[in-house]
């Protein structure tokens, strides 16, 4: 799964670049033949994505944010051809069941929460007796 920062990263350089570099590889951003909206494909860990302007005439929730001049970039994967992740004014929100969490600094709280699953998982792995 690619990386909340990467994310983050990619878009701002989406919305005001003339190219993304990601993982020391540069790809120039392009313009969509209709609504003129950027977009740029990239690879991480060998798998493609391609990052696309929200556009601001669509009626959703990410088309109004849109429209009221936040910065919003949608993230897709290519092979799977699924959106994967939204990034607004920086917060990324990755989508999907089991994946669908909004991704700021991390907290004390998020730190505490991902020691007592690391925990339960050790205690998982631990052979049961006999």
């Amino acid at each position: 799964m690619i990386e909340a920062e990467t994310l983050e990263s990619i878009a701002t350089q989406l919305m005001t670049g003339t190219s993304v570099s990601v993982g020391g590889i540069s790809t120039p951003v392009r313009r969509t033949s209709r609504q003129h909206l950027n977009t740029a494909t990239f690879s991480v860990e060998g798998h493609e994505y391609e990052a696309i302007e929200q556009n601001p005439e669509k009626p959703s929730r990410w088309g109004q944010l849109a429209r009221s001049g936040r910065q919003v970039v949608q993230f897709k994967d290519a092979e799977r051809n699924k959106f994967v992740a939204v990034v607004v004014d920086g917060e990324v929100t990755f989508y999907g069941a089991s994946k669908k969490r909004a991704v700021k600094a991390p907290s004390r709280i998020q730190s505490v929460w991902n020691q007592v699953r690391s925990a339960n998982a050790a205690v998982a792995m631990q052979p049961k007796p006999l």
